[in-house]
């Protein structure tokens, strides 16, 4: 298994030219708008998770110092800790098992903050998702899931963002699918959003089945994402329309 990854990399390296992410295909004007951090739409929930941070008796900061020091760690992600799991998810842990409070519910302002936060550290990093037989089991699974056709229409994400890339759907132009800028902030939804988020709305787009939150289907299509978005550089939180 561990081979056929090395191979994908391999791969992924010698074209990385032909990779483009999200941001590249917007207009000026929205790359204008996630490259000023002055005017980011994201700008009130990025200062919320910095209160959030240096909150409570078991802040953030308690243990992680500054937020600074958490640059590089979300280009990791998902990971494997005693199970699969996306970056908000670690928050999530760390929230219920070292802060001993009561899980945000999915979407939740406050997780959504505290993730952008800590995902803004590691702007301008390449993602680096890591390997290990659990993590290579469960981008295997993504990556079946990423070829399967679903739901009423019939589609698969690769027949969107591979074969379709850079045509147009409602008027909207098609992106490669790459994951280096999430979470982000879609003018669509007024709100940061998860690539969770995201991917529900693909499902339901095609007229599928909608994954749960934090399922096993949604984690192990994160982890190959992540893995095909590899070396792409991190501009975190995006934009989009």
């Amino acid at each position: 298994m561990r081979a056929a990854w090395l191979l994908l990399a391999v791969a992924l390296a010698a074209h990385a030219d032909d990779r483009r992410s999200g941001r590249d295909t917007m207009s000026p004007a929205l790359r204008t708008l996630q490259a000023d951090d002055a005017q980011h739409p994201a700008q009130l929930a990025l200062a919320l998770g910095k209160d959030l941070w240096a909150q409570g008796p078991k802040a953030c900061a308690s243990c992680h110092g500054e937020p600074e020091k958490l640059r590089g760690a979300a280009t990791r992600y998902p990971a494997w800790d005693h199970g699969l799991m996306d970056l908000p998810g670690r928050i999530q842990r760390c929230r219920v098992r070292h802060q001993q409070l009561p899980a945000w519910a999915p979407e939740a302002e406050p997780l959504l903050a505290l993730s952008a936060l800590v995902a803004q550290q590691s702007r301008g990093l390449p993602l680096q998702p890591p390997t290990s037989a659990e993590l290579d089991k469960a981008a295997a699974q993504g990556q079946r899931l990423y070829t399967t056709r679903i739901g009423a229409l019939n589609l698969s994400c690769a027949q969107c963002h591979d074969e379709r890339a850079g045509q147009r759907l409602g008027g909207s132009l098609i992106p490669q699918g790459h994951v280096d800028d999430y979470p982000v902030y879609r003018l669509e939804w007024q709100s940061l959003g998860s690539l969770q988020r995201r991917l529900r709305g693909c499902a339901s787009g095609v007229r599928a089945k909608v994954w749960d939150w934090d399922s096993a289907e949604l984690l192990a299509l994160q982890t190959y994402l992540a893995r095909r978005s590899a070396g792409l550089t991190m501009q975190t939180p995006g934009v989009r329309p």
